[in-house]
């Protein structure tokens, strides 16, 4: 396991699609985004924070996930999981060296154990004019992965990338970054499943009140409210989930809760909701069938592409 974590934050994601324009559309007009480049025929969206991107479309024939990119503090931690991946079971599909992409900066490239493609970079670029709008995006809270075997996921996260667990409950192993004073309780979690696609993708928007107001614009858009409105156990935070253009499922979340290595992890036993509830409230119905189907149709597109 390394000393410490080589990966300090979520940053973005990278899908294909096969509709870049209808998507760029949705995301821009509806929730909440903005272009910031493009190169060829990819769009790369930026939120209201400092991320130079948080989501970039594809042409693909089908819908994909091409990777999902952490963020790293220097060349040295890159450097140091281009080790770490092989000798936990990953493997290295680029070392560390520029990333020829808009926003910049070192990458590298690899391959979980359960074909999941990963990059961490660093030295991109940041944005000063963050604007803190009600109504948009931050930056991604987590991506959400189905798994075939949690416990072989979460080892490799662990032990290559130097995360940790934060809480287990039956369905799902919630995995922070430890950051300091504190971070999310959660950016990545692997969801117990019988495949290893998306799950979904959240984003962090400024409040509750700006959750509820999106729910609504997404409601007026044709977009129903899939799963919530709703306030999470692990994590504490409320959302709204949707099925988005081409079948990506995506969340609108706020207040997700900050923890340090004193929090205290939780078990199954701890987390477990009255008969007919499904969150903290007790309001919402259930996942609907759709979300539960789009769940199970995104996979990671192969690599070398």
């Amino acid at each position: 396991m390394v000393a410490k974590p080589l990966v300090s934050a979520l940053r973005s994601v990278e899908v294909g699609l096969p509709d870049v324009a209808g998507a760029e559309a949705f995301f821009t007009t509806i929730w909440g985004l903005r272009v910031v480049a493009r190169q060829g025929a990819a769009v790369y969206l930026r939120a209201t924070g400092e991320d130079h991107h948080v989501l970039a479309l594809h042409p693909a024939a089908r819908t994909e996930l091409r990777s999902v990119t952490l963020r790293s503090d220097s060349l040295a931690d890159l450097q140091a999981l281009a080790l770490s991946v092989p000798a936990q079971g990953g493997e290295l599909l680029r070392p560390p060296g520029p990333l020829e992409e808009p926003g910049g900066g070192q990458a590298i490239v690899v391959r979980d154990p359960q074909g999941r493609i990963i990059r961490a970079v660093c030295g991109d670029e940041r944005h000063a004019d963050t604007d803190g709008d009600a109504d948009r995006p931050i930056r991604l809270a987590h991506a959400v992965l189905n798994s075939h075997d949690v416990a072989q996921g979460l080892a490799f996260y662990e032990s290559a990338f130097g995360m940790r667990l934060a809480d287990r409950t039956r369905i799902m192993a919630f995995i922070r970054i430890p950051r300091r004073p504190q971070g999310d309780h959660h950016s990545i979690a692997l969801a117990d499943a019988d495949n290893d696609c998306l799950n979904h993708v959240a984003f962090v928007m400024p409040d509750l009140e700006s959750v509820m107001r999106g729910g609504g614009r997404m409601k007026d858009a044709g977009y129903p409210i899939e799963w919530g409105p709703g306030r999470h156990g692990p994590g504490n935070n409320s959302f709204n989930y949707f099925v988005g253009p081409c079948g990506l499922v995506i969340e609108y979340t706020a207040d997700v809760s900050q923890i340090d290595d004193a929090y205290p992890v939780r078990g199954p036993a701890d987390w477990k909701w009255p008969a007919g509830r499904f969150d903290h409230w007790g309001i919402s119905a259930p996942p609907s069938d759709r979300l539960k189907a789009a769940q199970r149709q995104v996979a990671f597109a192969p690599w070398p592409r």
